[in-house]
């Protein structure tokens, strides 16, 4: 992972994660670097409590470091406020979670169009109807999250994150609270849909299967990144 920050789609050099805890200040991350090619992929794994979604969430600029400089884009996060942030994200980053973070009250088609919409797409149903044919849910558009399985409910979650397609996208636990016959359809999935797109994923997971079809493969232990294969 040797590409420059210009065309790296996001890097941090020594990042650093304290709060404040009863007990003091507590660090959550410590000397984290790390920088990921265009269209590579890269596991991040490690016991729970390690660091992993707090890592993720301060690379996607969903929350502040309290050291480091990222980049996003080769963009430096720092300063810059959540709507920029925001807007730097929009149609060039997708999101895969473990609770799939559906709309329950948006049908299939309309949760996947809804990022489309904000980013300013102007297809929006059809790129949301072609990106959900491609995950298999052709005769699942209208119906909503609490009428899909498990498996269904991710494959909206990949549509979605993918419609825009993506420059990068954070996965944190996407098969975490699937069956592991599910869960090797969606890793399947991911894939498929990263080959077809060029999207660079960041997977935070403790599935050693996902793990092992990645670029590289990173270990978080108490906060440090320890190693990497």
């Amino acid at each position: 992972m040797t590409t420059d920050s210009i065309t790296s789609p996001v890097k941090a050099n020594q990042l650093g994660k304290q709060v404040d805890g009863p007990d003091g200040r507590l660090t959550i991350l410590e000397d984290v670097t790390l920088q990921l090619a265009p269209g590579e992929v890269t596991a991040i794994q490690g016991a729970s409590g390690s660091g992993k979604s707090t890592l993720l969430g301060l690379l996607a600029g969903l929350d502040d470091a309290t050291s480091s400089e990222i980049h996003l884009f080769g963009h430096s996060l720092t300063g810059m406020n959540e709507d920029a942030r925001a807007g730097l994200r929009a149609g060039r980053v997708g999101f895969v979670f473990q609770s799939f973070q559906l709309l329950t009250g948006m049908t299939a088609l309309e949760n996947v169009m809804l990022p489309l919409e904000l980013s300013g797409h102007a297809n929006t149903a059809a790129e949301a109807t072609d990106a959900l044919n491609q995950v298999g849910l052709s005769q699942r558009l209208d119906h909503y999250p609490g009428q899909l399985s498990g498996g269904e409910q991710q494959r909206v979650a990949i549509a979605r994150a993918f419609a825009a397609k993506p420059q990068l996208l954070f996965a944190d636990e996407p098969t975490g609270s699937l069956d592991q016959i599910t869960g090797n359809i969606i890793i399947d999935l991911l894939f498929k849909m990263r080959e077809q797109t060029g999207t660079a994923l960041l997977l935070v997971t403790h599935d050693q299967g996902l793990a092992a079809r990645c670029d590289h493969r990173l270990l978080l232990e108490a906060g440090r990144l320890k190693s990497g294969a």
